[in-house]
């Protein structure tokens, strides 16, 4: 595993779907400290966007801490789809969302999306269902 990666597991939900969106998640250091999230946003939409808005929030967060490779774990198979292929299939109410995400790939040196099912993202899904987390990802402005 390469000293400098860091590994991140993200999550959205939406209640009821479409409805009150919130985000959550963690990151893991390479020195093995985790630095996580749990928020809720301030508009309603469904949980497909909420896992891109988390996903956004996570690489934000990663990039301003001058972080330079990721692994990112996600339970959401159309957001692995979305960022990880380099010509996605379009869906057109998501096409902003899923736009700005991608446009955040390219501040890193790697980044490698990685789908993987509910049951393994636990964590991420319970910060993102409003349980607190010991040390939150702030986004400055």
């Amino acid at each position: 595993m390469d000293s400098q990666l860091w590994t991140v597991y993200i999550d959205g939900s939406a209640t009821p779907n479409p409805g009150r969106m919130r985000i959550g998640g963690v990151a893991y250091a390479p020195d093995g400290s985790s630095h996580c999230f749990s928020q809720a946003l301030a508009h309603q939409g469904c949980n497909n966007e909420a896992e891109a808005l988390a996903a956004i929030h996570a690489l934000q967060w990663l990039h301003a801490q001058q972080v330079r490779q990721v692994l990112l774990h996600t339970d959401n198979s159309i957001l692995a789809e979305q960022l990880a292929q380099a010509n996605p299939k379009r869906i057109e109410r998501l096409f902003a969302t899923y736009e700005q995400a991608r446009a955040l790939l390219p501040l890193f040196d790697s980044v490698l999306v990685r789908w993987i099912p509910r049951h393994k993202n636990a964590f991420a899904d319970a910060l993102a269902r409003a349980e607190a987390c010991p040390r939150t990802l702030a986004i400055a402005g």
